[in-house]
């Protein structure tokens, strides 16, 4: 807009210029003979023309101006283009390996002398409610890929090498250990034991209670309360229920558990180092020199090709229905077993879970953006100056041809 409005006002000046430039051009060719004349020489009336003008026509002569014009032209401009590209990479995933090993370990149990007792409680019943649910899994598939690798091919030859052996040989020697010699000791102990004491208790309670009691009412002669009887009235027993309340002393035993300390003796298996002499054999080696034929392996390269498995991986949508547990209270009664604990020494194997790391290569494909410059035609608006004839007239004096200023 701006280059548009500035060509506009150059145009608009040159034009300007042009105009008065003429008009100029024609007042210094002539000269006024009176006063308010404008006629350049006497023959031409110039007495006449001072009083009402010359009376003559003007003259137009034909100019080239120059005219700004907008015009649309085609220009290659660079811009960039981003295209996708796959690339590969590989990396390495560590795997924890599960692997077990079977120990084994002596301990002390407590051997119970049970006892049996009916206690209520309150359990948790569970109540089952089936539910479906969507998760993702990973599906792998395999495909099959050719590659190309050099590998290193085997070529033999012989060749004779002299080489020591060690010959084994055994020899007596005296050797002191030694060993844990076991032994049982008594030891005295003390044990916690929990028993049910009762314990009697007052508790005054409230007693409905009440007695009968005959009470006298006076009713209606007649039996029906209508008057015809005159009013007269006839007297009638009748037997009622009067309550009472007591208060009573009622005994009521509880039971309170008490724990108290009861010594006792077990049996504690101990050991004691033993040192003892013993005639072992011991291996030992002399070196002798021998010679041998043996076949050297020089590694020659050579290409191969190979067909190697990929495994991928989609992600599958699947349902699956799954239990839900509520749950809800409820009161039972059960005979339970308590007992006291004698100590017995016994042994036990167990297995031991450690893991190792294994490292695993992995690969994967992953799109890039990758920019591309590439020319580009794009139309532009261009403000050029063009030729243009128009007519203007040839002197300010309207250019008579008899005064001799049309020129």
């Amino acid at each position: 807009m701006l280059r548009r409005i500035l060509c506009i006002v150059a145009a608009t000046a040159l034009l300007t210029a042009v105009v008065q430039d003429d008009a100029w051009a024609g007042r210094r060719g002539r000269k006024c003979c009176k006063p308010n004349c404008c006629c350049a020489a006497p023959s031409c009336g110039c007495e006449s023309a001072c009083g009402g003008g010359c009376g003559c026509a003007p003259q137009m002569v034909t100019k080239t101006v120059m005219v700004p014009t907008y015009v649309e032209e085609m220009r290659t401009v660079m811009c960039t283009k981003y295209e996708q590209e796959e690339k590969t990479r590989t990396y390495t995933v560590v795997k924890r390996v599960p692997v077990q090993e079977e120990k084994t370990r002596t301990y002390t149990v407590m051997v119970p002398q049970q006892r049996t007792k009916t206690v209520n409680y309150t359990v948790q019943k569970p109540v089952w409610e089936t539910k479906t649910a969507e998760y993702t899994v990973c599906e792998y598939y395999t495909e099959e890929e050719e590659r190309t690798c050099t590998v290193m091919v085997p070529e033999y030859s012989e060749k004779t090498v002299t080489y020591e052996v060690q010959i084994p040989y055994c020899e007596d020697v005296e050797k002191t250990y030694t060993v844990c010699e076991r032994y049982t000791e008594e030891v005295q102990g003390t044990r916690t034991v929990s028993k049910r004491v009762p314990v009697t208790t007052q508790k005054t309670v409230k007693v409905c209670s009440g007695h009968w009691e005959t009470q006298t009412v006076e009713v209606p002669a007649c039996g029906s309360g209508c008057g015809n009887c005159g009013g007269c009235t006839r007297t009638c027993c009748k037997r009622v229920w009067v309550p009472t309340v007591e208060e009573r002393q009622v005994s009521c035993t509880t039971y309170d558990c008490v724990t108290e300390e009861v010594p006792y003796t077990y049996t504690v298996c101990k050991t004691r180092p033993v040192e003892k002499t013993c005639t072992v054999k011991v291996r030992k080696c002399r070196t002798e020199s021998r010679e041998r034929t043996v076949k050297v392996c020089k590694m020659v390269p050579q290409d191969k090709t190979y067909t190697v498995r990929i495994c991928k991986s989609r992600p599958v949508t699947k349902t699956r229905d799954y239990k839900v547990c509520k749950m809800v209270c409820e009161e039972m009664s059960r005979e339970v077993t308590y007992c006291e604990y004698v100590p017995e020494e016994r042994t036990c194997t167990y297995t031991v879970c450690s893991y190792e790391c294994v490292p695993e290569e992995k690969t994967c494909t992953y799109t890039v953006c990758k920019p591309v410059q590439v020319e580009k035609q794009v139309p532009v608006r261009v403000c050029k100056m063009v030729e243009k004839e128009i007519e203007v007239p040839a002197c300010g004096c309207g250019g008579c041809s008899s005064c001799g200023c049309g020129g």
